[in-house]
């Protein structure tokens, strides 16, 4: 467990964030759907917070919130001079293109400059195992084989902080391995302060030394993972603990 001091300023905070929808009630009628109503949490250097909740509790908004995509309607978020990126396996791939040049697009549309992804094409290579197909257009590819190549693109990105959505569906099982070993080797070693967003209690506790749990747009518990994540368990069916 990382242990922060009073003195020790956050990387990013979220103070009673609230984030609305407009949804339609009807032919001609609108209703307010707030998305959060009550979040606040502070996010510090080397840590690597689990976000859990089921699903459609407002995790995917969090996450565009501290990416610096939307802005809350209420509270406050603040970001204290920090990159921050999100690992996302929608690079928007173009299927004509071959694996390397997809590559290549994909770490520009990250951020990263053209000259630092190519420099780093065999490793992409070498953690997607596609082989010869990462000569070939990507129309040939299984979803699988995208979200490898996507996966292997994103992790090249090194922001201060990381937000990670699920990654269940990275390929098969021995690739999902593969990429869990990676995102933890990376917390191990402090390069990145990562986000880890779930609704998977075995995920957050393989990866996080924190955690936040959101239920109906508010924070219902943040803590040490293992206390957060009992109180989580606790409200879930039989059928659904421990995945």
């Amino acid at each position: 467990m990382i242990h922060h001091t009073e003195e020790e300023q956050p990387l990013l905070s979220m103070q009673h964030v609230g984030m609305y929808y407009w949804l339609k009630g009807g032919l001609f009628k609108r209703r307010v759907y707030w998305a959060l109503k009550d979040v606040s949490f502070d996010l510090y250097r080397g840590d690597s917070l689990g976000v859990v909740g089921r699903n459609g509790v407002g995790k995917t908004t969090l996450l565009r919130i501290l990416a610096g995509v939307m802005s809350p309607d209420k509270g406050v978020f603040i970001n204290n001079g920090v990159s921050v990126s999100l690992l996302t396996l929608s690079l928007g791939f173009l299927d004509y293109l071959s694996g390397r040049e997809n590559a290549i697009l994909g770490g520009m549309f990250l951020g990263m400059k053209k000259r630092d992804i190519e420099s780093r094409l065999d490793d992409i290579l070498a953690f997607s195992e596609l082989g010869d197909f990462f000569e070939q257009p990507i129309s040939t590819y299984s979803s699988g084989m995208r979200s490898r190549l996507a996966f292997a693109v994103a992790f090249q990105v090194e922001p201060d902080v990381l937000l990670v959505d699920e990654v269940t569906g990275v390929g098969d099982i021995a690739f999902r391995e593969k990429s869990f070993h990676a995102m933890n080797e990376r917390i191990r070693s402090h390069e990145s302060t990562i986000v880890f967003v779930s609704h998977h209690a075995l995920q957050v506790r393989r990866m996080c030394n924190r955690a936040v749990w959101i239920e109906n747009g508010v924070v219902k518990a943040s803590g040490e993972t293992e206390e957060v994540l009992q109180q989580y368990e606790s409200t879930l069916p039989d059928s659904a603990k421990h995945l």
